[in-house]
């Protein structure tokens, strides 16, 4: 009885392994599989935020270097941003200061594209609302105020909404709308504490009141 009693157990352990034993072993393999990839894209997500943030700096040694700043050589880092990290932060910031540089040398076409890439899909809203301000400012600097104050539209994030308010006003008195660009102003200052408001902001106001006297 027992010879008998350890053949059937013997044989239900064949037969349960001919049911699970593949499919167990598959799935350690793949556990492994997994948990050996996810190490590697960590690690190749690291190298990555490494290698970007070198040439980052690199860009930001070459725009704030005292003296004449090496367009050329900010150009190729910024490209090489673009092409190797396209999308991250570190290439968006990127082209912000490659636009900053662009802007300073009058090339105002240059520093549109590099700004309407961001603005086209922003790594996040911060940098949304950098491209977009910096955009419009140039897009009134190109006679284009219009469309500059069609990218105000809406509601900035509550760390922009001064500064957004605030540029309206600025491309509403460029286009002699004055009791619009009061209200941007007021605005904007209402947004502000105290003490931020009284400066240039209040100056614009003063200005505009002083015109309509």
């Amino acid at each position: 009885m027992t010879s008998g009693t350890e053949e059937e157990q013997l044989a239900q352990i064949k037969e349960w392994w001919q049911r699970n034993g593949k499919p167990l072993l598959m799935g350690g393999a793949l556990a492994l599989v997994l948990v050996f990839g996810w190490q590697f894209w960590q690690k190749h997500q690291l190298n990555q935020a490494q290698s970007a943030s070198t040439i980052y700096q690199q860009l930001l040694n070459a725009a704030l270097e005292e003296g004449k700043a090496d367009t050329a050589e900010i150009s190729r880092l910024g490209n090489l941003l673009q092409k190797e990290f396209a999308g991250s932060h570190y290439a968006q910031y990127g082209s912000l200061f490659v636009a900053k540089v662009a802007v300073e040398s009058g090339r105002l076409d240059e520093a549109a594209t590099e700004l309407q890439a961001v603005l086209d899909k922003p790594a996040d809203k911060t940098l949304e609302e950098l491209a977009r301000q910096r955009l419009a400012r140039i897009l009134a600097a190109q006679d284009k105020a219009e469309e500059g104050l069609a990218l105000l539209e809406g509601d900035a994030v509550e760390a922009f909404a001064a500064s957004r308010e605030e540029l309206r006003g600025d491309l509403l008195v460029k286009l002699e709308r004055p009791d619009e660009a009061h209200a941007a102003y007021s605005k904007a200052k209402e947004l502000l504490s105290q003490d931020a408001a009284i400066g240039g902001l209040q100056l614009k106001l003063d200005d505009l009141a002083r015109g309509e006297a």
